[in-house]
């Protein structure tokens, strides 16, 4: 995983919660890369109050759609804490390498990531179709799930 020049935008409410779950992961899993980069990450967010997150940015429970740069393929997604995850569902895990990626990207970024198996990738945020914070001002509200867009 390597950093990037794009700077995520994290609400205060999801930095605590994730400042959490990177800092478990790290303890329960022995260090796991991508607990590690996600501590990294919001190390280095922008962090704002829920109400003045950008409506264009991906916070937990958003769900969006976004380009691999290899397959070029498009995918609705939903970013969800550990345990949430569903692949079938497209609900991708904070503590994934893509979903460490992905926290507080806006639309338009594209951003390098290496996949658990080591590959490097690129993504890039198309649309972010729901997010929490717009919905109801705390970020608690959960959508359905994901699906593929076609």
């Amino acid at each position: 995983m390597s950093a990037s020049s794009v700077i995520p935008t994290v609400s205060a409410l999801d930095h605590e919660r994730l400042q959490r779950v990177a800092s478990a992961g790290m303890q329960i899993r022995r260090l796991p890369p991508s607990a590690k980069f996600l501590a990294s990450e919001l190390e280095r967010a922008r962090v704002v109050s829920p109400a003045s997150l950008p409506p264009n940015v991906i916070s937990m429970h958003s769900v969006f759609d976004f380009q691999d740069g290899i397959t070029e393929q498009i995918r609705r997604a939903m970013l969800v804490y550990p345990g949430e995850e569903d692949a079938g569902a497209e609900r991708i895990s904070v503590l994934s390498p893509l979903g460490a990626a992905l926290i507080g990207l806006a639309e338009g970024q594209l951003f390098p990531w290496r996949s658990a198996t080591g590959v490097r990738r690129t993504l890039q945020v198309i649309r972010v179709v729901h997010q929490p914070e717009r919905a109801n001002g705390h970020g608690d509200h959960h959508v359905g799930a994901a699906t593929a867009v076609t």
